[in-house]
């Protein structure tokens, strides 16, 4: 399995497992580059609607933002079937700086921009389930101290069942709105989150948090 453009989203414990047995766990670290500037990639990937799971044939929007002249960047994919390709190829519509995709289960896939160069963006991870229930949250980081709220989304009506919230595989907490909000995320809230509630379960997805680096630069500046 190879990771095109790896990112903090991919970091977490990694196994495998082939006809002949199951590998321990072992845990993937992702760190950026030293100095302010180097914790900003040359282009950020953008997803509207900012989430990471989608229903079949919902609609989502990727832009690649850059500073200057985005002309050259391109969105691509790798797919969960191995397929590599851009967009506007055999998937997806550009339109300006974006690239529109009404989506189905063969999309599911690693998505970011590339320059010529071989230069890249952020990437993002998309899964579109053929289910009944998906967690709605974030697919790009959220800041510590921000609020984040997960949903446990039914495809039908009544969309605010009572759901059950995992991270990392064990139970976190009941609602009965069907969903879930966390006032002030924190680095431990780190985690591979899924819901479950009386229509069926969503798929996992990882939610990353990153540390305000200016307010981290500005304490260690008072301390001093």
């Amino acid at each position: 399995m190879t990771i095109p453009a790896v990112s903090k989203s991919d970091e977490g414990l990694y196994k495998c497992t082939n006809s002949e047995g199951e590998s321990p766990e072992s845990r993937m670290s992702v760190t950026g580059l030293s100095g302010l500037s180097g914790l900003y990639p040359p282009a950020s990937l953008s997803i509207r609607p900012n989430r990471s799971q989608f229903f079949k044939l919902e609609s989502v929007s990727l832009s690649c933002e850059v500073q200057g002249n985005s002309a050259r960047w391109r969105v691509v994919r790798n797919t969960e079937r191995g397929i590599l390709s851009e967009c506007s190829t055999d998937w997806g519509k550009q339109q300006g700086s974006s690239c529109n995709v009404s989506l189905i289960p063969s999309d599911s896939g690693v998505y970011w921009c590339e320059f010529g160069s071989g230069e890249h963006s952020n990437a993002v991870n998309i899964t579109v389930h053929a289910g009944a229930v998906i967690l709605e949250s974030p697919a790009l980081p959220v800041t510590e101290g921000d609020s984040v709220t997960l949903r446990c989304r039914y495809q039908g009506t009544p969309s605010n069942l009572t759901a059950d919230f995992y991270k990392d595989g064990s139970l976190i907490r009941t609602e009965t709105t069907g969903e879930m909000t966390i006032p002030a995320v924190s680095k431990s809230d780190e985690g591979l989150y899924k819901c479950t509630n009386s229509e069926g379960e969503s798929p996992e997805s990882r939610m990353s948090v990153t540390v305000n680096a200016l307010m981290e630069e500005g304490s260690m500046s008072v301390m001093a």
